[in-house]
Formats: C-alpha cells, sequence, structure tokens
C-alpha cells in the first residue's frame, strides 16, 4: 500500500448514465484496482479514483427560447438531478461492491470541458471514457468527448469501447 504522505496516482473516470461509462467504470477497476497477489480480502489500492459525472445546464438540454421556455426548466432541472442521483448511487454501489475507495464529483457544464478541468484539478494520470461508438455524422453533430479529451487532456486518456459481438451465422 502507497505510503501515507506519498500522492497516489490518480485515474479520473467519466460517467454518465449510459451502459458506456459503465463499461468504462468496469473496465477501470478490473485494470488498476484488482490485485491478485493479495491474499488478504481487501484490495489494496495504489491509485486515487475520481469519478466525474457531468451534469448539463438545462438551457442547453431545452436550446429554445421563447414563450414557455422558463415554465419548462424547472422539470428539465428536476429531471437532470434524478438522474445525478441515480448516475451517483450507481457508481457507488459498483466501487462499494469491489471494496474501492472513490471520490465522485459532480459538476455542471459541458462534459469535454469540464472532464478536461477535473483532470488538471487532480493532476490525473489517466483519464477513462467510455465510447458512445457514434459513426462520422452522429460524431459531426452531437461532437465527441473522447475524441476532445483524447486531444486536450494533460494525461494519458483511455476510450474504452463496446467488444465486438461475434457474427451470427446463418443456418
Amino acid at each position: 500500500m502507497a505510503m501515507e504522505n506519498e500522492k497516489m496516482p490518480v485515474i479520473v473516470v467519466g460517467v454518465d448514465e449510459s451502459a458506456h461509462s459503465d463499461r468504462a467504470l468496469q473496465w477501470t477497476l478490473q485494470r488498476f484496482f484488482s490485485d491478485t497477489s493479495n491474499t488478504t480480502n481487501k484490495p489494496q489500492q495504489r491509485w486515487k479514483l475520481v469519478v466525474v459525472h457531468v451534469r448539463p445546464y438545462a438551457t442547453s438540454i431545452i436550446n429554445v427560447a421563447g414563450a414557455g421556455s422558463a415554465d419548462v426548466l424547472p422539470f428539465v432541472d428536476s429531471g437532470l438531478n434524478e438522474t445525478v442521483t441515480r448516475v451517483v448511487n450507481n457508481v457507488r454501489q459498483i466501487c462499494i461492491g469491489k471494496g474501492v475507495s472513490v471520490v465522485i464529483e459532480v459538476i455542471d457544464g459541458d462534459a469535454r470541458f469540464s472532464l478536461c478541468n477535473a483532470v488538471d484539478r487532480h493532476q490525473a494520470e489517466v483519464l477513462v471514457v467510455g465510447s458512445h461508438g457514434y459513426g462520422a455524422f452522429k460524431r459531426a453533430i452531437h461532437g465527441s468527448v473522447s475524441d476532445y479529451c483524447s486531444h486536450h487532456a494533460h494525461c494519458n486518456v483511455m476510450v474504452v469501447k463496446k467488444p465486438k459481438q461475434p457474427k451470427q451465422r446463418k443456418n
């Protein structure tokens, strides 16, 4: 185990409510927090795990102006808060199940910029994000968090992709 005054290296994992981010978190826990040589039941934690969920601004979701838009904002905001609660509880449950200590942060903003800022703030060595598997067209419309982070984060970036499914043979 790292000495108390020795700083542990940091891994930041970006999560949202998708199965892709669950896969990225599970991949991180399996690769960085499993210690098969450890004979005790408690994992020996050599990394500090910071999980970041970025809550988009309600106005960015509505993206409309005009009569009635102000009436919709509280409902959108409430839905975003429910998503935050689900994501945070899911992360906490997964990490507790693996016996891993975790710092969970919820940040309001754009995921691309917020994850890069979290990397800088924590001086992370690794950023892990899941890939939604968008094609070129969807990526151009929605933007790609993983693409942006791989070019702008000041650390190594791991993009966890969905494993390829074997093709089914037709009989």
